[in-house]
Parts: C-alpha cells; sequence; structure tokens
C-alpha cells in the first residue's frame, strides 16, 4: 500500500484532468445502469402488457444513451490514459536524472546493463500496466457500485448473497496478486541480468569472436533468459487460474439467486416477484460479474506494476551526491596549491585502505607524476580530487579550502580529465568536443581542435565537425579519439589537469600527436599525470612512487635514480638495466 499511494502521490499534478475523467466515470457507470434496469419494463409492460406509447419511446431511449455512453467512455479513456503516460514519463524522467547524479560508488556496484534495465524494462512495465489501471480502477469499481446498488434497490434479500460471494472472491484475488507480484519480481530481476549479459556481449563483440567464446555467450543469455520464462509463466498460471476461479465462485452465487429468485417469481403475488424485476435483478447482477472479472485481470497488471514500482523507488530512494552534499561554497580558480592531508580511503566492504596516510602538496601550474605497481592507488588517489570518492580520513584542499565544503559544480568545472578509456558520445564531434562548453562557438571548438591536433583529420571529414561519431567513437581510431577528449578538454579550459594513462594503449605514431596536443594542454596547468611506463614521466617536475596506498618517495627523475630504491626497482624492471633515450619534455603521460 505505500508504493500504491506512493504512485498516487504522482498524479496530484494532473489531478483536473483526473476530476474530468472521475467525473466521465460517473456519467459511464450511471448509464450503464440504465441497460438492466430497462429490461424490468421492456419485459413487463411492452412484451406482457403491450404498452405501444412505451414501445415508440424505449428504442430512442437506449440509442441515446448508447451515444451518451460513447461519449463519455471515450473522454475517461483519454484522459485517464493521458495521465497514466505522463505519470510513467514523469517517472521515468526522475529516475535517469536521480541515477546520473548518485555517487559513483553506485555505480561501481551495479552494471550499466542492470541500470538500462531499470529505466526501460521497469518503467514500460509500469507504463503497460498504469494507463490501464486507472482507467479500469475508477470506471469498473463505480459501475460496480451503481449495479450492486441497482440490485439491492430491486431486492435486497437476494442481494445479500453478494455479501457471501464478495469475501470469497477478495481472497482469490489477494492471493493471486501476491503470487503474480513475487513472480513478477523474479522477472524484472532477470530481465536485469539478460540487460546485462546482452551489454557486455554486444560490447565486446571482437573479443567474443577473437576467442570463439560464441557458444558461451549463448549459455550466459540461455541461463537469464530461461530464468525470465519461467517466472513469466508462473506469473501467466496465477492469471489463469484466478479467472476460472472467480467464475466458479460467482456462478455459484447465481445458481442460488435463481433457485430462490425463481421461487419466488412462481410465487407470484406481493411477496413474490414480477418476471421483469426478476430479469432485471439478474441481468443487473451479470453486469456486475463483468466489473469482477474485469478487475481480476486489473489486480495482475496492477501487482506487476507494483514489483516493477518498488524496483524503481529503491533506487529514488538512494541518497543522490546532491542530498548528502554539504558543499556550498564557491571555490575560486586555483591560485596556490592542491593539498592531500593525512588522507586515508577504503572502498565500500573492503578491509585494507586503498590509501593509507597520504601527505601530497602539489603547486599550482607544477606537473606531477604518480607511478607505481597496479593497485597501488593512483588512480583512487586523483578521484577524491573531483570528490567522485571522499576520504575516510583526512582531507583534500585546494588553496587551504577543504574541498567538501565547496560546491560540487564549482569544484569540477575547475577539473579536466582525459582517461586512457577515451569516452566519446554517438553524437556529431562538435557536440563531442564542446561537451563541458555548449555554448561554444564554432570559432572556439575548431581552435580547440587545432590545439589537440584533431583538425586536420576533422576537415578531412565529408561532414566535418557535423560528422557522427558513433558508438563510443566507433568510427573513429583510437589516436583520434584520444586527440576529441583533449579538445574537449582544453575547450572547457580548467586549471587542474588529470592525466590517466592517456597515451598507453595508441601506437608510436598517433603517440606523438598525441604527445604534442597533451602539451598544449597542460601549458600553465596544475597537472596529475598517472603513467605505468616511466620513460612517458621522468621530465615531470616531481615523481610520487605509490606502494600499497603508501608513498614511497618523491622527488625528480634523477634524484630518485640515485636512492637506488622502488623508483629504481621500477626503472630497472621496465629497461632492464639499460640506459634511457633522452626523451622530449612533452612526454608527460
Amino acid at each position: 500500500m505505500n508504493i500504491f499511494w506512493r504512485l498516487v502521490s504522482y498524479l496530484r499534478e494532473y489531478k483536473t484532468r483526473l476530476i474530468l475523467a472521475l467525473m466521465c466515470s460517473a456519467f459511464v457507470a450511471g448509464l450503464t445502469g440504465f441497460y438492466p434496469w430497462v429490461v424490468g419494463p421492456l419485459l413487463d409492460e411492452i412484451f406482457i402488457d403491450k404498452n405501444e406509447d412505451l414501445l415508440a419511446i424505449l428504442p430512442f431511449a437506449i440509442l441515446g444513451v448508447a451515444i451518451l455512453k460513447g461519449l463519455f467512455t471515450y473522454g475517461q479513456a483519454y484522459l485517464m490514459n493521458f495521465v497514466g503516460h505522463w505519470l510513467v514519463a514523469d517517472i521515468r524522467q526522475q529516475l535517469f536524472v536521480h541515477i546520473v547524479r548518485l555517487p559513483i560508488r553506485f555505480h561501481d556496484a551495479n552494471s550499466s546493463g542492470r541500470l538500462v534495465a531499470r529505466v526501460i524494462s521497469d518503467v514500460n512495465e509500469m507504463a503497460n500496466a498504469i494507463p490501464s489501471v486507472l482507467k479500469d480502477v475508477f470506471q469498473q469499481g463505480l459501475t460496480f457500485v451503481v449495479l450492486l446498488g441497482l440490485v439491492f434497490y430491486l431486492n435486497w434479500k437476494m442481494a445479500m448473497t453478494v455479501f457471501v460471494v464478495l469475501p470469497v472472491s477478495a481472497w482469490v484475488l489477494v492471493w493471486a496478486g501476491r503470487r503474480i507480484r513475487k513472480f513478477s519480481e523474479r522477472g524484472q530481476d532477470s530481465v536485469g541480468s539478460m540487460a546485462a549479459v546482452l551489454k557486455e556481449a554486444f560490447t565486446g563483440i571482437k573479443i567474443v569472436k577473437a576467442y570463439s567464446q560464441e557458444d558461451k555467450e549463448a549459455a550466459r543469455f540461455f541461463c537469464t533468459n530461461k530464468a525470465l520464462r519461467s517466472a513469466r509463466i508462473k506469473s501467466s498460471r496465477v492469471t489463469a487460474l484466478s479467472s476460472p476461479l472467480l467464475e466458479v465462485i460467482g456462478v455459484g452465487g447465481m445458481a442460488f439467486i435463481i433457485w430462490y429468485g425463481g421461487g419466488l417469481v412462481i410465487q407470484g403475488g406481493e411477496n413474490g416477484m414480477q418476471p421483469g424485476e426478476f430479469v432485471s435483478f439478474m441481468a443487473a447482477l451479470f453486469m456486475s460479474y463483468g466489473p469482477i472479472r474485469k478487475m481480476a485481470s486489473v489486480n495482475a497488471a496492477l501487482q506487476r506494476a507494483m514489483a516493477s514500482s518498488q524496483r524503481v523507488f529503491e533506487v529514488l530512494d538512494l541518497d543522490s551526491e546532491v542530498s548528502k552534499d554539504e558543499g556550498k561554497q564557491l571555490l575560486p580558480p586555483i591560485k596556490r596549491q592542491l593539498e592531500f592531508s593525512n588522507v586515508s580511503f577504503t572502498y565500500e566492504g573492503a578491509e585494507e585502505f586503498s590509501l593509507d596516510g597520504i601527505n601530497l602538496t602539489v603547486r599550482v601550474g607544477e606537473v606531477v607524476a604518480l607511478v607505481g605497481a597496479s593497485g597501488s592507488g593512483k588512480t583512487t588517489l586523483v578521484s577524491l580530487v573531483p570528490r567522485f570518492y571522499r576520504p575516510s580520513q583526512g582531507t583534500v584542499m585546494i588553496d587551504g579550502q577543504d574541498i567538501r565544503l565547496t560546491d560540487r559544480y564549482s569544484l569540477r568545472r575547475q577539473i579536466g580529465i582525459v582517461s586512457q578509456e577515451t569516452v566519446l558520445f554517438d553524437d556529431l564531434i562538435r557536440h563531442n568536443i564542446a561537451y563541458g562548453r555548449p555554448n561554444a562557438t564554432d570559432e572556439q571548438i575548431i581552435e580547440a581542435a587545432r590545439a589537440a591536433y584533431a583538425w586536420e583529420f576533422i576537415e578531412r571529414l565529408p561532414q566535418g565537425l557535423d560528422t557522427f561519431v558513433g558508438e563510443n567513437g566507433l568510427k573513429l581510431s583510437g589516436g583520434q579519439r584520444q586527440r576529441l577528449a583533449i579538445a574537449r578538454a582544453i575547450l572547457r579550459d580548467p586549471p587542474i589537469l588529470i592525466l590517466d594513462e592517456a597515451t598507453s594503449s595508441l601506437d608510436s605514431e598517433s603517440e606523438k600527436l598525441v604527445q604534442q596536443a597533451l602539451a598544449n594542454l597542460m601549458k600553465a596547468r596544475t597537472t596529475l599525470v598517472i603513467a605505468h611506463r616511466l620513460s612517458t614521466v621522468q621530465h615531470a617536475d616531481r615523481i610520487v612512487v605509490m606502494n600499497r596506498g603508501r608513498i614511497e618517495e618523491i622527488g625528480t627523475h634523477a634524484e630518485l635514480l640515485q636512492r637506488g630504491g622502488s623508483y629504481t626497482r621500477l626503472y630497472q624492471t621496465q629497461f632492464q638495466l639499460t640506459q634511457l633515450e633522452p626523451l622530449s619534455t612533452t612526454k608527460l603521460c
């Protein structure tokens, strides 16, 4: 019921249309009650008493009622579907916005395929059910009340049978609803697993084919598909069983009424019933059974919607970055330094610290390289700067201001990130470059592209800046994608720059162009560089050697080699004790 009333709360915005729809439903219900009521006069006055005057009027009255009922039915259905679809669209939009605002740790714990299933499959399940549920709950409920009132008006003694049938029917509906909801929850979980398998298989299709693992992926998909099929079949079985159960219960009540009412008709007189009155009673009772059966199917749809709604609300109830953000102070451009003061960090559920007692100061305009084995904490450390994660202990400060107290957007506007895994959107080149600065002019976009050495290939494309790059830049080479990412960072013009293995996956020719682009990007910026290849960072202002979340050494390339410590061992491992050739000062990532 909490979920149901929460869904109802979304309807407040559409109360005008709901009131109009309710009025239409009331008219439809009242006009529906006219049909069984008119059966009595039709039988008694026309067929038995041969009333010609009534015969001349009644057919036109029935036709008029049908026309009015059709108009009000159309109005009610249109208004309810309008409200239902807008409601679902609002929830879908709210869900998407909330997911993109959830902390990075949530996205670390949930695959993108499962999140896509929440936004599409779960909300679609709601979309398929809610409009029809809204329409039928109003319409069938009011129709049942009108017909039930007519039944009691015609003969309240026989109508008391309804109070025997209704509780049993209600029990069937509740039992079926619980079962359907349980199986729907299982089904939607399976849809999430299926979406994850599909995304992984399609995204990594080249690896799947290269390793001849099509059968393995087919087997993974079969398991999720089988689970979904099983849940849907069980749900369908319960739905199919509830309808005949309700029919048997209803017909049992009808059988008793026919026996009892038939005796009253035979008896006749003051204590008996007229044939027309009995037929009207039976017609109203039969017609009232229609809404009950309809509500049974509505209940099944409602339970599926409830199961999906619960999954959606579970995500909406999670705390977003905004809800837990105490940062209010605007952060001016960095003028002095970025400082890590006694910073420790552990991932949720982990037992050991990923960072342990980090103390590091990066002066404005300085290039600091972070090196060390995989898992030493380099990426975790730089992820604290844009507040992707919050330190478990200690503080990260810019010009002495704790970034936890700064406005999140004013902080991130000062940070540019270029990583090994270049992220491009299936959009135009111009929109990818201007992603962090949507109002940039074409001249500014072209200038950034030139500085990133990307304009030379962009202008050769048939559509130039208006070329679609494909999913994650599929239509471009690795070097071209990376240069677009650099152009994006140049156009944003951030004072703090994070380079995370920005050239590690490129060929020599592409690497040379990207290194030149990065040199343009890094001018007069405070830069943190993550690198595995020591040849790319030996001309950094300082090199920080990390191991198991701690800083082991800090110094220049020459100073660290003279010490003969961890950096020297890394150097010897990579270059096998051979002398490094002098490298360009542009090789800093």
